[in-house]
């Protein structure tokens, strides 16, 4: 995928265990033009794994962490709040970088509540992600 330097977000990264989601939202955020590069992970424990990694590469963590997560809640061995858990555990640097968006189907006004308990969930958007959802996204 080319590099697009008019991007708002250098990178951005999906976790949701429906593939079919995950290709969906991809389009999505491709069409909008909003990042040059899209991380995506069908689990959450995965994509913790990922961030720790990228975390150890000090020299280049800043240029490969994404800046916007989009976080299913309803995922299997590992949900969006279990994610939201450790996520609080890596360094400061990363969830300084990292806004979190949690991306979901669910309509539950406690789902809504409990994000808001986090610092980093910066929206609560319903799934599928609209040209409009990520026009007016200002994370």
């Amino acid at each position: 995928m080319a590099e697009n330097n008019n991007s708002r977000y250098r990178a951005v990264m999906l976790i949701d265990d429906n593939e079919i989601d995950n290709l969906i939202n991809q389009k999505m955020i491709e069409a909008s033009n909003i990042s040059g590069h899209i991380y995506t992970h069908t689990g959450a424990r995965s994509a913790i794994e990922f961030l720790k990694n990228m975390e150890q590469l000090e020299d280049v963590a800043s240029q490969v962490l994404p800046d916007v997560i989009f976080l299913d809640i309803d995922m299997p061995l590992m949900d969006g709040f279990q994610f939201l858990d450790e996520f609080e555990k890596l360094g400061d640097k990363t969830k300084q970088k990292c806004k979190i968006v949690m991306l979901t189907s669910s309509i539950n006004p406690q789902d809504v509540n409990k994000s808001k308990k986090y610092s980093y969930v910066k929206d609560y958007i319903n799934k599928p992600l609209s040209q409009k959802n990520l026009e007016n996204l200002s994370v």
